[in-house]
């Protein structure tokens, strides 16, 4: 839960935006939609609704599990469908010894200025990827772009019902003296106990989409971790001990 009390101005403001759209909504009985919301912007929005509440609205992107999503906000007894989000899936078809990323999928498409607000998920397979996009920018996307890097792509409206693996991971292990925050981003990054300590008091560290600067906060299997500069993470189970006592401990970093 994000505590709407301590929020920054951008997000008061964002909040202000979501109290507006429910205004809208109530006044011209239409379905309202944001841009598409990172996790924690959906968490927020959530929140909003809850506390003004509206109990018809449904957080979309695309597909079931998506982490980019749009919030949609209904008016009462208007039954809440995903097909009425603004959204529109493209998938880019490319040779399958090509190997593209999903920095390169998203470099290529902030290079035609597009804002990130704009773009939902994008899901990176082996010669086939999935962008999901609001309408506007996706037919710009599909007049523009030709290449993502130096591999020249292929187009198409619309997803396969298999989509391309939702996100790769690499592991990193090691040990640990202890669970606490300051640990675990001290192994996840390779930096010292004492500069892992600066980046979380200095409020870079968000522990499941909520901003953390407690350094001795402990983290559990299954907490989601993401260190401004250096990526997001998934925190494993550990794995025993070593012969020192420390705990073994795997992390998982988003490619």
């Amino acid at each position: 839960m994000v505590d709407l009390s301590r929020l920054n101005q951008e997000e008061k403001l964002f909040c202000s935006h979501i109290e507006d759209l429910i205004k809208r909504c109530e006044k011209k009985y239409i379905p309202q939609f944001t841009h598409f919301l990172d996790e924690r912007q959906g968490m927020i929005a959530g929140q909003v609704m809850g506390r003004a509440g509206w109990e018809d609205y449904l957080l979309f992107g695309g597909y079931e599990s998506a982490a980019r999503r749009m919030l949609g906000v209904f008016p009462p007894y208007h039954q809440a469908l995903e097909e009425d989000f603004p959204i529109q899936p493209l998938t880019f078809s490319y040779r399958g010894e090509d190997s593209l990323s999903h920095r390169d999928f998203l470099g290529s498409l902030m290079a035609l200025q597009i804002k990130r607000e704009a773009l939902g998920d994008i899901l990176v397979g082996k010669g086939q990827t999935v962008v999901f996009a609001s309408p506007t920018v996706a037919s710009f996307i599909q007049n523009e772009l030709k290449k993502v890097g130096s591999v020249g792509v292929k187009i198409s409206e619309g997803m396969a019902e298999d989509l391309p693996i939702q996100q790769e991971f690499q592991s990193i292990s090691g040990t640990v003296s202890s669970l606490r925050l300051d640990c675990v981003v001290s192994l996840a990054t390779k930096l010292s106990r004492e500069k892992s300590a600066q980046l979380i008091r200095s409020g870079l560290v968000m522990l499941d989409f909520v901003p953390c600067q407690q350094v001795d906060r402990l983290v559990k299997e299954g907490d989601r971790m993401s260190i401004r500069g250096h990526g997001k993470y998934n925190i494993g189970g550990s794995d025993g001990f070593s012969k020192k006592g420390r705990i073994r401990l795997t992390v998982q970093k988003y490619t």
